[in-house]
Formats: C-alpha cells, sequence, structure tokens
C-alpha cells in the first residue's frame, strides 16, 4: 500500500477522524460515487485524463487490490479516497470488465468502519476463490498507541492488523468483514517497520499468506504465515521470513524509500519456478528461483526491475487461460494542489502478461488481446532523418523494431518538446533511456511496444523491463504525439486506439 505523496499528506488525514466518520456513514455499495454534474463534465473532456486506461469517475486511486477472474469476468479492486484528489480515507473501489480492457464502475466495496480494525482505511489486499466465495484478506489499518504501532513515518500511532471479507454475491458487489482481523499483531520477535499488504494462496492443506514488512536497522522482508482455516482469527500461525533484504543504512522518514520495509509482495508460481514481486526504494522489484514446498523457503535466482517509471504496488492474477497477468499503480508525477484542481489522480496500467525463461529472467508483454483496442492504422510519414508517426491527441500505439546488431533511435515528442528518447546500440545489444541501460539477452529481439493516452506513456522495452512516464501539459485539447524512428533497417508501425467509453470513464457506478 503506498502512501503518496508520503508522511505529510498522511498525517493530515490522520487528524481528520471527522472526514473517516464521513465515509464511513455513506450508504453501503454507494459511498463515495456521489453525483456531481458539473465536476462529471470537466473530468469528461479533460485531455489529461486517459481515454483506454482505467481509473476511477473522480478522486484519487492507487494500488491494485485483488484482481480476480470470477464467474467470467474480470474484477479490479483498488485504493480509493471517496472524498478528494489526494491519498486519504482509503477504501476499496471496484470496476468489472468481460476482457481486461473495456471497464465498467461498479459501487464501492469497501470502506472503513467505526470502531473497528480498519477504522482509519481498508489498505492494500488480494483476493482468493474458494469455490462460490471469495475472499479479501486486507490490511485494516486504525489509530493506535505508540506501543502498537506498526506504521513508522514519526507519528507512530497507526497500527495495522491482516483482516479479512467475503462476498457470496455473483457479481462480488456484497461484501461482509470479519469483525476481528485474523493477524492482529506481527510477530514479537521483529523490530516492525511496517506490517500491510497481504496476499493468500491455497498449497495442499494449507493457506499460506504473505505480509510486506521489515525489520529495523535490518531491512525489509516477506513474512510468511499459514492456516488450514482461512477465516479463523485464531488458526493463523506465522513460520518465519520467506525471504529479506539488507538495508541501505541511510535512514528516511519512510522506511519504504530506504529499503528497511518492503511492501506489496505477490508471490506466485511460474513457468516452472516461483516469482515475488515487491516494491521498496521507490522501486518494483522480481525475484525468481525456486520453492522448497517441504520447509517452505524461497531461494532466489535472479532478480531485476519491473519497470523504470511511475509504476508501483503492481499485483498479479491468472486469466482465464492461466496466464499470470500484471497490473500496477500509475502515479501523477504533479502535486496535491494540482491534483486537486484536477478532480483525480491516477491509474492502473494495462494489463501486463508474465513469462520465466528458462534460464529464469523475467519476460513482460502487454495483453496481446489489447490489439482489440485499435481503431485504424496510422498513415506513415518520410523525414530527413528517418520515419514519422504522428499520434493525434496524445493517443495510440507505437510498435519500433529493429535488426538485431544495427542501432537505431525512437523518440517521441509533442509542441517540439522531447517526451522520451530510447536508443539502441547495436554493439552492446542494449537500449539506453533516461540515464538507463537495459541489457537484452542473446535471443531478444530489439522491439519497443509503446502506447500513449492523454498524460501517459506506458512503454515495453524488449520485452524484459517497462517505463511508465508522465508528461503534462496546459490547455483543453491534447497535443499530438510525434515519433520518429531513426537508423538503419527500423521499422515504426503505429495504430489509432479507440476509447473505451465516451466520457473517460466518468459514468456513474451502477446500482447494486
Amino acid at each position: 500500500m503506498k502512501k503518496n505523496p508520503i508522511s505529510a499528506t498522511r498525517r493530515s488525514f490522520l487528524a481528520s477522524a471527522a472526514a473517516i466518520a464521513v465515509v464511513s456513514a455513506l450508504p453501503p455499495g454507494i459511498a463515495a460515487q456521489t453525483d456531481d454534474p458539473a465536476l462529471e463534465a470537466r473530468l469528461a473532456i479533460d485531455p489529461r485524463r486517459p481515454q483506454f486506461h482505467l481509473l476511477p469517475a473522480k478522486n484519487w486511486m492507487n494500488d491494485p487490490n485483488g484482481p480476480i477472474y470470477f464467474n467470467g469476468n474480470y474484477h479490479m479492486f483498488f485504493q480509493y479516497n471517496p472524498l478528494a484528489a489526494v491519498w486519504g480515507d482509503m477504501s476499496w473501489n471496484h470496476a468489472v470488465s468481460p476482457d481486461m480492457l473495456h471497464w465498467t464502475h461498479l459501487p464501492i466495496a469497501m470502506t472503513p468502519t467505526p470502531d473497528s480494525p480498519d477504522s482509519f482505511g481498508c489498505f492494500s489486499g488480494s483476493a482468493i476463490a474458494v469455490g462460490k466465495r471469495v475472499y479479501q484478506v486486507y490490511t485494516g489499518t486504525r489509530m493506535s498507541s505508540h506501543e502498537l504501532a506498526t506504521i513508522r513515518d514519526g507519528a507512530d500511532n497507526i497500527q495495522e492488523s491482516q483482516c479479512l471479507a467475503w462476498s457470496d454475491d455473483p457479481k462480488l458487489v456484497k461484501w461482509t468483514k470479519l469483525p476481528e482481523p485474523i493477524i492482529p499483531l506481527p510477530p514479537p520477535s521483529i523490530r516492525i517497520t511496517g506490517f500491510r499488504d497481504p496476499s493468500a494462496w491455497q498449497q495442499g492443506e494449507w493457506y499460506y499468506m504473505t505480509v510486506g514488512a521489515g525489520e529495523a536497522n535490518v531491512g525489509g522482508c516477506v513474512l510468511l504465515y499459514r492456516s488450514k482455516d482461512l477465516h479463523d482469527p485464531n488458526g493463523w500461525e506465522y513460520v518465519h521470513k520467506l525471504t529479506s533484504g539488507e538495508w541501505n543504512g541511510k535512514k528516511t522518514a519512510n522506511p519504504c524509500d530506504d529499503g528497511e520495509m518492503w511492501e506489496c509482495p505477490d508471490f506466485f508460481a511460474l513457468d516452472g519456478g516461483h516469482v515475488l514481486i515487491y516494491s521498496t526504494l521507490g522501486k518494483v522489484i522480481w525475484e525468481s528461483g525456486k520453492l522448497d514446498t517441504a520447509t517452505m523457503t524461497f531461494t532466489r535466482a535472479r532478480t531485476g526491475e519491473l519497470d523504470l517509471g511511475a509504476f508501483y504496488a503492481p499485483k498479479t492474477q491468472l486469466d482465464a487461460h492461466g496466464r499470470r497477468i500484471l497490473w500496477g499503480w500509475i502515479q501523477e508525477k504533479r502535486s496535491d494542489a494540482e491534483m486537486k484542481a484536477a478532480g483525480w489522480s491516477g491509474m492502473m496500467s494495462l494489463p501486463r502478461v508474465l513469462n520465466l525463461d528458462r534460464d529464469g529472467t523475467l519476460r513482460v508483454r502487454v495483453l496481446p488481446q489489447a490489439s482489440a483496442l485499435r481503431a485504424g492504422v496510422v498513415p506513415q510519414q518520410k523525414s530527413r532523418s528517418g520515419v514519422l508517426k504522428t499520434l493525434q491527441a496524445a493517443s495510440g500505439e507505437l510498435l519500433c523494431s529493429g535488426t538485431k546488431g544495427t542501432s537505431f533511435d525512437l523518440t517521441l515528442s509533442r509542441d517540439s518538446n522531447e517526451i522520451l528518447h530510447v536508443s539502441y546500440s547495436g554493439e552492446k545489444h542494449a537500449f539506453t533511456t533516461d540515464g538507463h541501460e537495459i541489457a537484452l539477452e542473446p535471443g531478444d529481439l530489439p522491439a519497443l511496444h509503446t502506447f500513449v493516452d492523454g498524460s501517459v506513456v506506458e512503454l515495453i522495452l524488449g520485452e524484459r523491463i517497462g517505463y511508465t512516464k508522465r508528461f503534462y501539459y496546459d490547455g483543453a485539447i491534447a497535443p499530438d504525439v510525434i515519433a520518429s524512428a531513426n537508423g538503419s533497417g527500423a521499422k515504426l508501425t503505429a495504430w489509432k486506439i479507440a476509447p473505451i467509453s465516451p466520457n473517460r470513464l466518468t459514468t456513474p457506478a451502477k446500482s447494486a
């Protein structure tokens, strides 16, 4: 659960007990989706607001929570502030899709319950289906004593515990919360720096659950729990640290910024191995390796980053075909004042498919079925320096490829301002962008797959890593984005993208 813009905003909402009470008092299922025709009309024409990425009708969103394929539909839950376009009053919003591309808003799934373990906020978590029932494990937060606090941000008065909710509703609209946490406190042997973002799965006769954590002056870690009864508050036992890292020794206000805390861990089997994903140091890290199921110990073999830019706190799910799908929170790169003025903040990434190569290297690509969004080919233009494509109104898809061993460049710009530049070195067989060098594997083709949507660029480099970048501009009209490919043999193909709604997904939530 990423709290951005970090401590100051969190503490300002900490003092806002009245705001929390207002959220909790809203009618179940329609909390925070109140009508505001003037705001809806303004958001519907905001050119910086995306047209084919998922985001709520208004206000702040962050982490994907509990994405799940259930009863023939894809359900996405995500962190949401019902009252403002900045972080606070954390609830779980809900959207549904037939294909992971076209979305419909549903009523909010969970809001804080007064005088309960989640009275300060329903933080991040995951979903697991057991028969016809879907469970959500999530972190509940409440104001507490310094001794019981688990968020170490200077205020030290927020306690995190792992909670449970469930739905027997085929549409997953109605949810019931277990009144007490299933894991109320972290292990007493650890000087905890955080304790949140559970992820559960079933393995044999046991349910296992990871929790993001950290140990003071030691480093971030992932805690492993198990139970034979998913919803028994007394049935969960701490096993051990699944894996851990080293603190960089540079103390910051937020332990996630210096590696003393890992958040949003996700652990899953993939292509004969296992993969762990977690967020720390402002990055998303992946590790691949082997899980010894007898001792439940994980041995890492390879590691890397998932994305170079504004991409954080990702979560994965299995789709209808058994593919491992990755979702991430695309952050804003503007101030609180700018977000409040805009009336919205954040969006969900496009779905990305994950695979492991034989050597354990992670491979990532945008869901191939995203081609269904295409609405015609963008005409090619010639220039003295190479090939040009114009993505009108900052919207479109690009595929730039070259020949292994032959260097080329791709540049995206708008109004003569460079948005992004990527170069491929044939000699090194590597990409370079904004100071990052991305080495490709020997068998990789030098290809760049790019989506531009309003104020975001999602780029996949050689199926090895993503780069999500934000760009902003003034005015009521989105600028054209010019893509220029230069270099011998460089090929550039582009498509127009059809919006997934007529009003940038500002339609109010449907009633249950």
